[in-house]
């Protein structure tokens, strides 16, 4: 079954480098994961997913997007570090990890 995440920022700019770069990562893995990137403001248009995450200048917005979800989806703010060096492998690792702890 493919896996959806989905990534959010304050204009679904920046977090599209990051989600390149999560791609390769999912292409060397051979794994069957969609990944998109979109502004704060449009995460219910992606939905549902199995996971949205967070840039580190949107922490302030994860509660509110988690009651846009009803909590039925896991919500997690991005790394900073992982996010500023763009290290998709560990951002993605990230993901999978918390996708499997809440199915």
């Amino acid at each position: 079954m493919t896996k959806k995440i989905l990534l959010a920022c304050a204009g679904g700019f920046s977090t599209s480098m990051l989600v390149e770069k999560m791609k390769e990562a999912v292409s060397k893995k051979g794994l069957d994961i969609l990944i998109d990137a979109c502004a704060e403001g449009s995460v219910e248009n992606y939905l549902p997913v199995d996971i949205i995450m967070l840039g580190p200048q949107m922490g302030h917005a994860e509660e509110d997007v988690k009651e846009k979800t009803e909590n039925k989806i896991p919500v997690t703010v991005i790394d900073m570090i992982d996010y500023g060096t763009m290290n998709g492998e560990k951002v993605l690792n990230t993901a999978l990890e918390i996708i499997e702890l809440n199915k």
